[in-house]
């Protein structure tokens, strides 16, 4: 890095002046409110910018009815850098029933609506009203997810890339470190934008076939929007080559020209990914902010370890965006992160997390990947794990020790998920026992998803088997060392695969272990998913063979409300989705059963029959007449 910045960069004309600049080379556009942390991807690309002496301006979550907002800083010398924040923006603002949040973790005093539905696309329509033939780059994890032609759950229909409904010049995809700075090079060197078009890790329109060369061809829009399995086709073609070593460039016909996606960016190596996190974040909300993010407070005192995650589950984006290779961070890096945090007024002595998309990855799952890419034909973790898998956690292990000496830590918290089946696979039980006895609160949060083999499969998640060893472990470990902690469950209901059947022997196994879920995540198909692929096909996009799918928000809800049996609200869906699978025999009040029965209901006045002994019937008769037959039916 070449420069140091401290200051925040500048949201005003005003602090322009103040700091002598007359034009600024970028200005980033972002749905969130501007905090100044490395876990914003917006605060890593404005420094990492800076750090190459670039100056960089913000307009944070803009008033997008009109262009004037966008004028506030000039026009950029370079380009407008637009993201829509850390989330979609549809995710941001609706559950996956439809209904609108009420709350925005990345806004000011967690206020909604300071941003509009698909932000990237009306941002960047915004720039161009304010200053036309300014170079526009589009990134972000809303950019990212929808490069190509793909389904979209709110509009229930297939989009064009998002390229094209930005009227953008280019989409950097990935965590995009490296493709930034290359463009900011290029456009500082008065390439022109239409010709800067071959960088990894970004993606372009093109008028035609003909001028790229070595590109896999895509199906086309036309043929993804109307024939489902060309749109299975192209989603494997382009998970098949989401790799930077071997990846080779993706062409997508468009109705106005071609998308050209070049390969992925490599990934940042353990001394590059130090670099970023080690530059001069205040690790503050912008002081035009007046009240708190509430999304600061999960990451205050956390520590990001590595990047990359192998785990490939089919209903995470993860590996569409930030690939399938793991890179960590040095020991030393992370220790002045965290002595950084120590001396912070506010730290009390606890580290929060460390961690990452998965806290026990944090090294390549072989090494093959570093040198031959990852495997096209093969998954390293899923239903079954690879046998080339280095299930090693002996640097983790390390790591925690060392963090846990520092000096005014008290303890060390491991928050982010933990993948139960890897650690079953180290020979060494050294990090689960002390990942129990030194770095969980009581209780430790794992994802097993489902109990059905079958949907765990088309989730690529282990065979329920796996889980119960874990439980097994993690408890047999517990009582060892004298400690009483339980273990929290992830699940998703009505994920593709999963009937009513399905989502009622995990209701049973519920009320088998006596969990009692407070949350349950109902299956919400975002972009860049094999998960959603098969939601919206029908079909498993790697096989082409159809899978059932629970389409109707009351089956849906259904499958939801069957997790959460001890909801006395859930109980009239639980009912009528037991009597529509043909399981009114969990409807009682036996020990087997899932809920009661309605008072009214013939399930009821058949228990009420068969409790009755005819001493008391006869009782209840000379009682006197209506009151004792409203009892007896129920």
């Amino acid at each position: 890095m070449t420069k140091k910045q401290t200051a925040f960069p500048p949201v005003s004309r005003e602090e322009l002046r103040e700091r002598g600049i007359s034009q600024l080379d970028f200005i980033l556009v972002s749905g969130d409110a501007y905090v100044d942390h490395p876990s914003f991807g917006a605060a890593i690309i404005a420094r990492l910018l800076e750090s190459r002496g670039y100056s960089v301006g913000l307009i944070a979550q803009p008033d997008w009815h009109g262009a004037a907002a966008f004028q506030a800083l000039g026009r950029p010398r370079l380009a407008f850098l637009v993201t829509s924040g850390n989330l979609d923006s549809m995710v941001n603002h609706y559950a996956v029933s439809g209904a609108r949040r009420d709350t925005d973790a990345y806004t000011e005093n967690g206020v909604a609506g300071r941003r509009p539905d698909r932000a990237t696309i009306v941002y960047a329509n915004r720039c161009r009203e304010a200053y036309a033939g300014v170079p526009l780059v589009i990134g972000g994890i809303e950019a990212s997810l929808r490069r190509f032609a793909h389904y979209d759950y709110w509009d229930d229909r297939v989009r064009h890339s998002i390229l094209y409904d930005a009227c953008a010049d280019i989409l950097v995809y990935g965590m995009g470190e490296r493709a930034i700075v290359q463009i900011a090079d290029a456009l500082n060197a008065n390439t022109p934008v239409g010709e800067v078009t071959d960088i990894p890790g970004t993606c372009v329109r093109v008028p035609n076939a003909e001028a790229v060369r070595d590109a896999v061809l895509l199906p086309s829009y036309t043929e993804v929007s109307r024939d489902k399995k060309k749109y299975c086709e192209a989603f494997v073609l382009q998970t098949k080559e989401q790799d930077a070593v071997r990846g080779k460039r993706l062409l997508q016909p468009h109705e106005k020209g071609f998308l050209l996606c070049n390969s992925p960016a490599r990934p940042l190596t353990s001394a590059e990914l130090d670099e970023v996190y080690a530059l001069p974040f205040t690790r503050r909300a912008h002081p035009s902010v007046q009240g708190h993010v509430p999304a600061l407070d999960e990451v205050s005192f956390s520590i990001t370890s590595a990047r990359g995650c192998f785990g490939n589950c089919n209903f995470c984006a993860l590996t569409f965006h930030q690939g399938r290779v793991v890179t960590g961070r040095t020991h030393a890096s992370i220790l002045d992160e965290a002595t950084l945090l120590t001396r912070d007024p506010a730290f009390k002595g606890y580290i929060h997390d460390v961690g990452g998309p998965t806290a026990n990855f944090r090294h390549p799952a072989c090494e093959k990947q570093l040198k031959s890419g990852v495997c096209a034909d093969r998954q390293c973790l899923g239903f079954t794990a690879c046998k080339r898998l280095d299930a090693s956690e002996e640097d983790y292990v390390s790591l925690l020790r060392k963090l846990q000496t520092l000096p005014r830590v008290k303890k060390v918290f491991v928050r982010s998920g933990v993948r139960y089946d890897y650690a079953l696979l180290d020979r060494d039980d050294t990090f689960l026992r002390e990942l129990i006895e030194h770095h969980v609160s009581g209780q430790l949060k794992v994802a097993p998803e489902h109990v059905s083999d079958r949907v765990l499969k088309y989730m690529n998640k282990p065979p329920h088997a796996v889980y119960e060893r874990f439980v097994q472990k993690y408890e047999a470990i517990n009582k060892s060392l004298g400690l009483k902690q339980y273990l929290v469950p992830y699940l998703i209901s009505s994920h593709p695969g999963s009937t009513l059947q399905d989502a009622i022997e995990l209701a049973l196994y519920l009320k088998k272990t006596g969990h009692r879920p407070e949350q349950v995540q109902d299956f919400y198909p975002t972009p860049g998913t094999a998960s959603t692929c098969m939601y919206y096909t029908g079909l498993d996009p790697f096989t082409t063979q159809p899978v059932y799918v629970a389409k109707s928000r009351e089956e849906k809800a259904m499958q939801r409300a069957l997790l959460q049996c001890h909801v006395r609200k859930n109980w009239p869906l639980i009912r009528k989705a037991l009597r529509q699978a043909d399981r009114e025999d969990l409807i009682g009040s036996g020990k087997g059963c899932l809920v009661p029965p309605d008072a009214r209901s013939p399930e009821a006045a058949r228990g009420a029959n068969a409790r009755q002994s005819p001493r008391g019937a006869a009782k209840g008769r000379s009682s006197g007449g209506k009151r004792g037959a409203r009892r007896g039916r129920g």
